[in-house]
């Protein structure tokens, strides 16, 4: 069973999973990042609040987080035909991926700035600091060790997720898990993805860790 072909297509599959994985990763950031920092600043206890700004992001962000991932992946199939021009394979799964990752971002996102010492920022705010330059140069740059600690968390996140999504059209390991371990009982192939993928998640998870070691302020 296993010869050439299938092992090409396992290493596709890993290539395929990490596409569907780091893409939306990163497109997410570019929507949930703004997000993140827009919930925190606008909070009641941010360092600009805004209850109307505040209760509108908090209520969009908490919707698209409470739908389950395969029944928004279908939700939006439409769109992903309209930006895609079809709704299977790994470029169509972005769009989705992209989507649930970013109001997951956000939140991430503002749960490590909001661990900032609020000393800090005062103490910003008393030498004429304005909102941006508290934002870029005190929150982000404090936060950075949590930040890096939940991008990892989101990554191992989104990789599940384009798991997920092979059993609806997508390309990677877990439609190979679907399409022979599961369709055709083939068990061998549904052990392997299984641990690739368990073998991806960790990988990702040790970079992430040593990345925040090496920025994590308080060893320097």
């Amino acid at each position: 069973m296993w010869d050439e072909k299938v092992i090409q297509m396992i290493l596709e599959g890993i290539g395929e999973t990490l596409y569907m994985t780091l893409l939306p990763t990163f497109l997410g950031y570019l929507i949930g990042m703004p997000l993140g920092i827009l919930l925190t600043v606008t909070d009641k206890d941010g360092i600009r609040p805004n209850a109307g700004v505040y209760k509108v992001l908090d209520f969009v962000s908490n919707i698209f987080r409470s739908i389950p991932f395969l029944i928004l992946l279908i939700m939006l199939i439409p769109l992903t035909r309209l930006i895609v021009g079809k709704s299977y394979g790994s470029n169509a799964m972005i769009v989705p991926l992209t989507i649930a990752a970013a109001p997951y971002i956000g939140r991430m996102v503002e749960s490590s700035l909001k661990e900032v010492d609020h000393g800090v920022i005062e103490a910003a705010q008393s030498m004429g600091a304005g909102t941006w330059t508290i934002v870029f140069k005190v929150l982000l740059t404090e936060a950075r060790t949590s930040l890096i600690v939940n991008a990892t968390i989101v990554t191992a996140t989104i990789l599940g997720y384009s798991a997920m999504a092979g059993t609806v059209g997508a390309d990677g390991l877990g439609a190979i898990a679907v399409r022979y371990g599961y369709n055709r009982y083939q068990a061998d192939i549904m052990v392997v993805t299984v641990v690739l993928l368990v073998v991806l998640v960790q990988i990702l998870q040790g970079i992430g860790m040593m990345l925040s070691r090496k920025f994590d302020r308080r060893r320097t």
